[in-house]
């Protein structure tokens, strides 16, 4: 089955439909990555800290979240966090010095 919606790892194009799945902190960074003049370093931060949370890289084409879509998958993860909204916060920025300091080898 193939699902449109369904990419290799978690999509930046979806981010704002996670908006409204928390609250005010998570909001404020979604709209920082969203906006058109986003620093890419911190969109490249949110994509890494999303694959990790939603387990990308163990998607396939067969399984449950590959049918339902990245959008769906990265819906139920934001949304069954267990943690607060801060502690999204410190994993985006987690994610932000993995991505510098990956940049900072090459």
């Amino acid at each position: 089955m193939y699902n449109p919606d369904t990419e290799m790892i978690f999509p930046l194009r979806v981010a704002p439909a996670l908006r409204s799945q928390r609250n005010a902190e998570w909001q404020a960074l979604v709209d920082r990555i969203s906006s058109p003049d986003a620093d890419r370093l911190d969109q490249m931060a949110f994509v890494l800290m999303m694959v990790r949370m939603n387990n990308c890289l163990t998607c396939n084409a067969d399984s449950f979240r590959a049918m339902r879509g990245c959008t769906q998958c990265a819906r139920q993860s934001v949304r069954r966090f267990r943690g607060e909204d801060r502690d999204l916060i410190a994993q985006f920025e987690q994610s932000r010095a993995d991505v510098e300091k990956h940049l900072n080898k090459a």
